[in-house]
């Protein structure tokens, strides 16, 4: 589990394909190993990776088909800049809200304009999790815990202050630029627990309207 308050920026300087899967390196900056062994889960640009190797200014991760199906690193380039951030432990402060470094999908930057000091995004996420994004709710960015101020369909807008402009790769994005997008965990499991006994039946994966109708969530 993560907070998704970012503790470093990294840099990707080595990718090495095997047989489907990708092994990559990060560079780690200023994020501090001391207390990071082997087998110990880092989120890079909001994925959860596994480490496998510590070469010392840095890790190994290997990154299975699956992953890459479904989240930007099967775009990442060497020297392409990426959020860090270390599991919490007990002692951690949740500064941001839970976060388990699985990715849901990608998203893509609309816009991008400053007001006062700040920077504001709009951003496109895929149909499908349009729904788990709600006004003032939480949504993680490229491993970023952040606040949504607006949602128009399946289109949500951010306002993003200098610290974190500054601490993050966010300062880099354009319009265009694809993300790895995290809905808020208690939103999935609030969908899955009022499925009831539906949730058993194949293809119980979401609600529809008229189930929702037939147990009194919504009228037409």
């Amino acid at each position: 589990m993560f907070t998704g308050i970012i503790e470093a920026v990294g840099t990707i300087t080595g990718l090495q394909p095997k047989g489907g899967d990708l092994r990559l390196r990060v560079q780690t900056g200023k994020l501090d190993l001391t207390d990071v062994k082997l087998g110990d889960s880092i989120a890079t640009n909001g994925v959860c990776l596994t480490v496998v190797d510590l070469p010392g200014d840095g890790y190994w991760a290997d990154v299975s088909a699956e992953t890459l199906a479904v989240a930007t690193l099967k775009n990442w380039k060497l020297g392409d800049r990426v959020n860090l951030e270390k599991a919490l432990t007990p002692q951690t402060r949740l500064g941001g809200h839970m976060v388990s470094g699985h990715v849901d999908g990608i998203g893509e930057v609309v816009w991008r304009k400053t007001t006062a000091r700040a920077e504001q995004f709009r951003l496109r996420a895929p149909d499908e999790l349009a729904k788990y994004i709600a006004h003032k709710g939480s949504i993680t960015v490229d491993g970023t815990s952040l606040t949504v101020n607006a949602v128009d369909g399946a289109e949500f807008e951010l306002t993003i202050v200098p610290h974190t402009i500054a601490e993050t790769v966010i300062g880099g994005y354009r319009a265009g630029t694809k993300v790895n997008l995290e809905v808020d965990l208690i939103a999935r499991y609030l969908e899955r627990l009022l499925l009831g006994g539906a949730a058993a039946q194949p293809k119980g994966e979401g609600l529809t309207v008229e189930f929702l109708a037939q147990h009194g969530f919504y009228k037409a």
